[in-house]
């Protein structure tokens, strides 16, 4: 019960804080997809022996932003759709309408973001977070 009424308080923090950019911009978004972009990329790299040479995301269109906490810090689970476009050595790929489900937790000083992924490995009945700051 106590969880329950700390989460709805910190909701209505966040919330009333809107305009001091406590919430994930576009930006912030776009950097946490191409975080999580660049390790899928190296370990495609390494297990199909690709030679992938960058990617660039376009056309970022945020859907829905969900506030929730997770490990007692707020966190926006964001929604949304963008295009993806990888370069090859010789021709470039796109992908149109990507969807993308991403966890951002901000820190409790407010200063910096952080990716949360889910660990896979985690057999736990609780969901077990790996953390990246996002630069």
């Amino acid at each position: 019960m106590m969880r329950l009424f700390f989460t709805a308080v910190l909701l209505i923090l966040l919330v009333g804080c809107n305009n001091i950019g406590l919430l994930p911009t576009s930006e912030l978004v776009q950097k946490a997809i191409a975080l999580q972009l660049e390790q899928t990329q190296q370990q495609l790299n390494q297990q199909l022996d690709l030679n992938f040479q960058g990617f660039k995301i376009q056309h970022l269109k945020i859907r829905q932003e969900q506030p929730l906490t997770i490990q007692n810090l707020p966190t926006f689970r964001v929604l949304g759709t963008y295009d993806l476009t990888f370069q090859l050595p010789k021709r470039q790929l796109t992908k149109l309408q990507q969807p993308f489900d991403v966890y951002l937790q901000i820190q409790q000083e407010g200063k910096t973001w952080r990716l949360l992924l889910p660990d896979k490995g985690s057999k736990d009945t609780e969901k077990v977070w790996r953390s990246y700051l996002i630069p």
